[in-house]
């Protein structure tokens, strides 16, 4: 067997994953849940200078809980972190959660993290009540393993650079059957095509025509030339966030070594990344389909190595399947000469 896409090419091919999202058009702004169908392992690394979480420190090795009911992510900035309080009202609602007595109520763990869209055009005239708790729920309620993509959810106000960003996903099934999906939220100041052309950075690592089949520049890139940058970030206004997953059962520590492999699928996907104003956050899932000692050291490699490869394109589809609000670019538009 060889390595390909899952069927559906997203995150859903991972067993027991369904996805979410909620947007606000007139906000311009979104929430996007990813629920595994039973309590998974996770883990997350965060190498962006300007990040926005919520309840990442639980998923430390050494801390009580190993598992979450939930990941969100979410526009709003500061303001979008609620969106995990309408997944968590959702889940504790059905009986999902932890707890430290049979007797407990559940306390459901859904770590959470949120890109900067507040200067996007949108009304934010929301006085004291921002929509994100809404969205959240809205989301929740709308998870399947149907995983809408391009400016949808969390990515719904969100720019990859001078274009419009967008929510990507794709998967991979390894030659041994495991499955690795990644999902992104794309809000990069880093640009994901190459200077003066259409191309994608992670034009290597597609299958198919899944990017638009568009070959790269034959001329090298200069020095410091970073193309569809933003220009002018300021602080804590852009992100990637992301999520991977597998149905390889891993334990907290191995989860974290695939997240922090992944992140450098969006150092092959996006230019430059991980700045001081980036907030980019990858999140790492296990679903522990598969037997805890297919597991091993070589077998983590392979994990990882396919996470950032998937998230690559994850990164770049979202782009590529972005739909441009006012005002906005989007990577259709650009000439097709670049």
């Amino acid at each position: 067997m060889t390595a390909g896409p899952g069927p559906l090419n997203t995150i859903a091919d991972v067993a027991g994953i369904r996805v979410g999202s909620a947007e606000d058009l007139r906000v311009r702004t979104g929430a996007t849940v990813i629920v595994p169908s039973d309590r998974a392992v996770a883990a997350v690394d965060v190498r962006g200078g300007g990040p926005g979480t919520r309840e990442t420190d639980l998923l430390a090795a050494e801390n009580l809980v190993d598992a979450v009911d939930a990941i969100v992510l979410s526009g709003g900035s500061v303001y979008g972190l609620a969106a995990g309080d309408g997944v968590v009202a959702a889940l504790g609602a059905a009986g999902r959660g932890f707890r430290l007595l049979p007797s407990s109520v559940p306390a459901p763990i859904v770590p959470g993290a949120i890109l900067f869209d507040l200067v996007n055009g949108g009304d934010k005239r929301w006085g004291a009540e921002p929509p994100y708790r809404r969205l959240g729920a809205e989301a929740m309620a709308t998870a399947s393993h149907d995983v809408r993509l391009g400016s949808v959810g969390a990515a719904t106000g969100a720019m990859a650079g001078g274009l419009k960003g967008g929510l990507g996903s794709a998967s991979l099934v390894l030659p041994d059957g495991a499955v690795v999906g990644a999902l992104a939220a794309v809000n990069s100041f880093g640009s994901v095509v190459m200077p003066g052309s259409r191309a994608f950075w992670a034009w290597p690592f597609e299958i198919g025509d899944e990017l638009g089949a568009v070959a790269p520049p034959t001329q090298r890139v200069a020095p410091l030339d970073w193309g569809l940058a933003k220009i002018n970030p300021g602080p804590r206004t852009n992100t990637t966030l992301a999520v991977v997953a597998t149905d390889v059962a891993l334990t907290p520590a191995q989860a974290r070594r695939v997240a922090m492999m992944a992140q450098n699928g969006l150092a092959r996907a996006i230019r430059p990344v991980h700045a001081p104003t980036d907030g980019d956050v990858v999140f790492a899932l296990s679903t522990g389909v598969r037997p805890l000692d297919s597991a091993t050291p070589a077998m983590l490699t392979m994990l990882g190595a396919a996470a950032a490869d998937v998230l690559a394109r994850a990164v770049a589809r979202g782009v590529y399947l972005a739909t441009p609000l006012a005002g906005e670019t989007c990577w259709r538009e650009l000439p097709a000469d670049g």
